[in-house]
């Protein structure tokens, strides 16, 4: 529960950040509003490649298991065989 709403946070500050990057390039042109377009997008970039590795590592350790149809179509892979 506690990863869930961490990956909500994270990709809800995403969005804000894009939101304000998008902001400062349409509505002003000026050099410092270019700073804070290049910043904006900076930090969102920052924050997708720690949601990225917070996910694989939750992934990995076993606090995050997958269950979509990805997890079904892993699951079918590591079946075991049956005896014949």
């Amino acid at each position: 529960m506690i990863i869930k709403s961490i990956v909500i946070i994270a990709f809800i500050l995403i969005i804000i950040s894009l939101g304000s990057a998008l902001f400062h390039l349409v509505k002003h042109k000026t050099e410092e509003q270019s700073e804070k377009t290049v910043k904006a997008l900076t930090f969102r970039i920052a924050l997708s490649i720690v949601l990225f590795i917070f996910i694989f590592i939750a992934f990995a350790t076993g606090m995050f298991k997958p269950h979509g149809l990805g997890a079904r179509m892993h699951s079918q892979n590591q079946a075991p065989a049956a005896p014949k």
